[in-house]
């Protein structure tokens, strides 16, 4: 199979990946719903093989839908850098980004080298620190974006994700079936720990605090010893943990929502890039695997 992709073609697979649907997608795209559906007609003629499979009312990705995807998406992130590296080549600047430890380590890798490489001459100071002290640290003017726990109690934020709050302990261990029940959370202003004993609280089940830490690699390393179960989001699954359910008579827990703050003082470019950067990284991290094609 010889011939190029086309760019437009690929964006649209994307698109409706990661909105979950031909209707969202087209949305997106700035297309109609039948131009969506024509140009994965046309793209699946290209590959040669089909991209997605009917299950009644819905669509899913084949086998060779989920290959293409992984391709795609780098396909399109390389256009969209090379693009802002020729046309932003000049951006430079400071820009101060805060973000809980919790989300440190995934998040982090990924948002400052994309940026980096869209805009190398930039220069991005990273700071973590609990969602309480970053929302305080924008008021003050101390930061310029950050990432936070949206929690509606301390003001509005743009929601850029949303994902389950896991209870997690070790594969290795049986830790949950403790009595009482050992627990790694974080400060009493923690909403996390918040969720985690309350609920424990409604089905009576007795436990007592054998950690408390606001750093996500403390209470990470806790579970992962077998000293103790905690509650974490699932972009912050590590190997080695094991996600507990109801079944294990954990009661379900809320899910979270991952905010983006940007400063109420002032704006400038590099700070609008770099929020861009973390709203298309953070959304990319949710793969689709069902799609209604409405």
């Amino acid at each position: 199979m010889g011939g190029i992709l086309d760019l437009d073609q690929l964006k649209t697979f994307v698109a409706i990946c990661e909105s979950g649907s031909f209707t969202k997608a087209a949305d997106v795209v700035h297309k109609t719903q039948s131009a969506v559906s024509m140009q994965i007609r046309r793209l699946e003629e290209r590959i040669g093989k089909a991209l997605f499979a009917r299950d009644g009312r819905q669509s899913r990705l084949t086998p060779d839908g989920e290959r293409l995807l992984a391709y795609a998406r780098r396909m399109v992130k390389l256009n969209d850098e090379t693009l802002a590296a020729f046309a932003e080549a000049e951006l430079t600047g400071r820009v101060r980004l805060g973000t809980p430890d919790d989300y440190a380590d995934r998040f982090l890798p990924e948002i400052p080298a994309r940026f980096a490489r869209s805009h190398p001459r930039a220069e991005v100071t990273v700071i973590c620190a609990p969602t309480t002290d970053l929302v305080t640290m924008m008021r003050e003017d101390e930061l310029d974006v950050a990432i936070i726990t949206h929690v509606r109690a301390l003001g509005p934020a743009e929601v850029v994700r949303r994902e389950p709050l896991l209870w997690v302990t070790s594969q290795r261990h049986a830790t949950h079936e403790a009595d009482p029940l050992p627990l790694a959370l974080g400060r009493p202003i923690c909403t996390w720990r918040r969720a985690a004993l309350e609920a424990l609280e409604t089905v009576g089940r007795r436990h007592r605090l054998v950690l408390v830490s606001w750093n996500a690699t403390a209470y990470g390393a806790a579970v992962l010893a077998g000293l103790a179960v905690s509650v974490v989001p699932e972009s912050a699954l590590r190997p080695g943990m094991r996600v507990l359910t109801e079944a294990d008579g954990f009661p379900r827990l809320a899910p979270i929502e991952i905010g983006l703050l940007r400063s109420w003082h002032h704006t400038s470019p590099v700070m609008d890039a770099l929020a861009g950067h973390i709203v298309q990284s953070l959304d990319n991290l949710s793969p689709a695997a069902m799609m209604a094609a409405e």
